[in-house]
């Protein structure tokens, strides 16, 4: 069955082409896609591990996801849900991975067919946080489809589109309120750029999370 993202380079989006320019494209489902910029508020709560603890909305306070997540047994799989409640991708660690590696199945999958792209460490000593994202046809993985770069520390990571910094995607903002520490939230925003699926950016938030939990818990934290 013909995929709809079959393509590296989206249109206008190639490291030649003007900062969020272009079209994007579909990559998990057309509804996920608007010709205007969209701000995706991050409300995570970070002392809990039950369903709802992440939650995603638009800036008016509207839900657009939330995240489900496993609270027994191994975390390797989270899934991210509609407002509906309906699963829209699944985001699923490879334990084994020497670089670490989350697969993204579209909706409620986690069959090999429904591959939409895989998230991977760029190198396994980092600094700061530096992710590689590869469409499923993007079989050889020599030039990453995606890159994310920058400190999830101070949340201000950047996706591009292709293997450069020529072309924004989308872009992270902290808001850090006194309000938010007290209640034990986190709090943020994303700028999705126009024509770009932000489905597909709300998974790389939950993948870039689920790195800094881990790093945090190998620190002995």
């Amino acid at each position: 069955m013909e995929q709809p993202y079959a393509y590296a380079y989206p249109t206008g989006m190639g490291p030649s082409a003007p900062q969020g320019g272009g079209v994007a494209g579909v990559i998990v489902d057309q509804r996920f896609c608007a010709p205007y910029p969209v701000d995706l508020a991050i409300v995570r709560k970070m002392m809990k591990l039950t369903e709802g603890n992440f939650v995603i909305t638009d800036v008016n306070g509207n839900l657009l996801f939330k995240v489900k997540e496993p609270v027994f047994g191994l975390h390797d799989k989270r899934i991210l849900l509609d407002a509906s409640g309906s699963p829209v991708l699944t985001l699923r660690e490879k334990m084994v991975s020497m670089h670490d590696r989350w697969q993204v199945y579209r909706g409620g999958s986690t069959e090999q067919r429904d591959l939409l792209y895989t998230v991977k460490r760029s190198s396994m000593l980092q600094l700061k946080t530096k992710l590689d994202v590869f469409l499923s046809h993007n079989k050889e993985e020599k030039r990453c489809d995606f890159r994310v770069k920058g400190s999830w520390l101070e949340r201000s990571c950047v996706v591009y589109a292709g293997d450069s910094d020529a072309a924004i995607v989308a872009q992270m903002h902290k808001k850090h309120t006194v309000q938010s520490v007290f209640l034990g939230k986190d709090n943020f925003s994303v700028t999705v750029y126009p024509n770009v699926d932000y489905a597909f950016i709300a998974s790389l938030v939950v993948i870039l999370d689920d790195v800094n939990r881990e790093d945090r818990n190998a620190g002995g934290s």
